[in-house]
């Protein structure tokens, strides 16, 4: 399993990684396709903006918005930079970058990997993540938790089980010498029925060594987002088409 990101690693992660480019990834087919033949009436009954799901939270909080040409929606924070207008993104993400900072949020499909049971699928990710990222050696990598979400708690009904995982990595940026320190949040919902494990990772650096060109960045963090913004988009993820399945 290989993965790709936005910024010039190497994975699937975003900012400080990459994705993967590879076929079997991307369940949805092309991602501009999406856009175009998803149905207009699913984007018009859900996303509009006097809709309920839109107003439930509140005209100033953060607003549900489409994902994957309308098929899923999630809340994602306001201040969200949108990496497929700007370079192209594997079909099977949808990639957010924070506009002042190197933190990212990726919502990815992936083929389901039946043969790893539920309790050891999120660090299977984790540890695939890992390998993309060439953060395999010893102490390159760590899990610090994983924990099931009970079902009652996520807005994606027909995921079979649901998990998150705290983690680390030392990643380089841009295939650089220079390595940084990355605390990885990862959720995963399992859709066995799909055939599909959909992720949601956030990319949140830790410790940005001075020669990276993160360096810049690092000292001018402002409104970074927080772990609740990630559980926000990772519990409110919903299924609106299942034909993204195929």
């Amino acid at each position: 399993m290989r993965r790709r990101d936005h910024c010039g690693c190497r994975r699937r992660t975003s900012g400080l990684f990459p994705r993967s480019e590879s076929a079997d990834h991307r369940l949805a087919g092309s991602r501009k396709q999406l856009d175009e033949e998803r149905s207009p009436q699913i984007l018009e009954a859900v996303f509009s903006p006097d809709s309920e799901m839109q107003t439930a939270a509140g005209a100033s909080s953060p607003q549900l918005r489409p994902l994957f040409g309308g098929a899923l929606s999630a809340v994602v924070p306001d201040n969200v930079t949108d990496m497929s207008e700007l370079r192209e993104i594997p079909d099977n993400q949808e990639v957010f970058a924070h506009p002042h900072t190197d933190q990212s949020l990726i919502v990815e499909l992936l083929e389901y990997q039946g043969q790893v049971a539920d309790q050891d699928a999120a660090r299977y990710h984790f540890e695939d993540i890992a390998s993309s990222n060439s953060a395999r050696e010893p102490g390159a990598f760590e899990v610090s938790n994983v924990v099931a979400l009970p079902k009652d708690d996520v807005s994606l009904l027909e995921c079979s089980s649901a998990w998150t995982l705290k983690g680390t990595q030392c990643v380089s940026k841009f295939n650089e010498e220079a390595r940084n320190t990355v605390g990885i949040h990862l959720g995963l919902l399992r859709l066995p029925q799909f055939s599909t494990d959909i992720l949601i990772t956030f990319n949140d650096p830790q410790s940005i060594t001075p020669e990276s060109s993160s360096a810049s960045t690092a000292q001018t963090h402002r409104d970074p987002w927080t772990v609740d913004d990630f559980r926000r988009t990772l519990l409110s993820l919903t299924l609106h088409d299942p034909g993204l399945f195929g």
